[in-house]
């Protein structure tokens, strides 16, 4: 295996790029945090569009989410900017994610006169913190400090014969030496539910995996929808899925087939090694968002459809299933499986690929995602604004 560099930081943490984020903290500041992060090099901000009104579990995910992505190992430091006058306090975000020992500083708009004053003000902090940034230097890391997510999006029939299976591979390798993987999208686990508790570590966890799947399943039958009399996403459907069970028993696969060490709720920490569990939605970009907060620090995102969906502050690699679609999206992917779909590749051997290719791009390599700056960000809201 290549050796392997990283940035660690103060909490002992590894991260595989060293960003400076601006941090809004509502929707009320996210023109303002994008300024700023447009003038600086090597700063990035994520477009917020919660913040404010939320009441209860939705403020709570919100701000774990904010403070998350600013712990995440691959931040250096964090500029967060507020309005003043959110539900979300924008210093207490900035507080915790001092906690990771970073430089964070903050500015609040209506407390300086506006935004262009504000704007100003954020563009020399923000400056002053990514010279010190530049400065930062890599150091070797050992694979089992990576924290790697999984993700499927735009799925055919071949992601689970072919693309799933291939990263599942490569969640066993990681966690085989001594890394963790976090498998989510629980409304992916439908029918699918009992596999998973059979592995999980303690009947406790086991009971967890149920409680979250029937959990989504309540809340979808409340608003008069079972999930299980078919399969609700369009694209899936013409990509020849026609079960929710069915694409789960696909999904699945990305996990690979280790023990299930816990069930993580959405934007919280992963402390642990192993595989672990996170309560997201199936919604790409809002499941990817949740174990970026949770601390995972790359991304491998399975398809049969293809997809561009990249983010702020990872790097996400992209595997098809379909050789032919990858022909069609060729500049949104990274890897092609489609090989073990005409018999030329087997799964060990595409996953010993896409392996390799994790290993670059924790060196530095950039996925075509961030080679075309795609940065998706989306919060998971429970109920709606008030």
């Amino acid at each position: 295996m290549q050796k392997l560099y990283g940035y660690r930081r103060p909490d002992g943490q590894v991260g595989v790029r060293n960003h400076l984020l601006i941090v809004p903290a509502s929707v009320c500041a996210t023109h303002v945090a994008q300024s700023i992060a447009d003038k600086v090099n090597g700063a990035v901000s994520i477009p917020n569009q919660q913040g404010c009104c939320e009441l209860g579990p939705d403020f709570d995910v919100t701000h774990r989410v904010l403070v998350g992505f600013g712990k995440n190992p691959n931040v250096g430091a964090a500029l967060v900017i507020g309005l003043g006058c959110e539900g979300i306090s924008t210093r207490a975000v900035a507080d915790e994610i001092a906690e990771s020992g970073k430089r964070v500083e903050y500015l609040v708009i209506q407390e300086n006169e506006g935004t262009i004053n504000t704007e100003s003000k954020g563009v020399r902090v923000a400056r002053e913190m990514a010279s010190e940034l530049s400065l930062i230097q890599k150091e070797e890391i050992d694979i089992s400090e990576i924290m790697m997510a999984v993700e499927c999006g735009g799925s055919d029939t071949t992601s689970g014969l072919a693309a799933n299976p291939s990263v599942g591979y490569v969640s066993d390798k990681l966690i085989d030496s001594g890394g963790t993987v976090i498998l989510s999208e629980t409304t992916e686990f439908i029918g699918a539910e009992h596999l998973l508790a059979e592995r999980a570590v303690t009947p406790e966890v086991a009971d967890d995996i149920i409680r979250i799947v029937k959990g989504i399943e309540d809340k979808a039958k409340g608003i008069g929808v079972d999930l299980r009399d078919g399969q609700p996403t369009p694209g899936n459907i013409q990509g020849g899925l026609t079960t929710i069970e069915e694409k789960s028993l696909g999904c699945i696969y990305k996990g690979g087939s280790r023990p299930i060490q816990g069930v993580k709720d959405y934007g919280e920490i992963v402390d642990g090694k192993g595989l672990y569990i996170m309560d997201t939605p199936g919604q790409d970009i809002e499941s990817i968002t949740g174990m970026l907060a949770g601390g995972a620090s790359v991304v491998i995102f399975t398809t049969g459809r293809g997809t561009p969906t990249g983010s702020p502050i990872a790097p996400v690699i992209k595997v098809i299933g379909n050789g032919d679609n990858y022909l069609k999206m060729k500049d949104n992917i990274d890897i092609n499986a489609g090989h073990i779909m005409d018999g030329t590749e087997t799964v060990p051997e595409v996953g010993e690929r896409i392996f390799e290719e994790m290993l670059e791009v924790i060196n530095g390599k950039y996925t075509k995602a961030e080679s075309l700056n795609h940065r998706e960000f989306g919060i998971y809201k429970l109920s709606s604004t008030f």
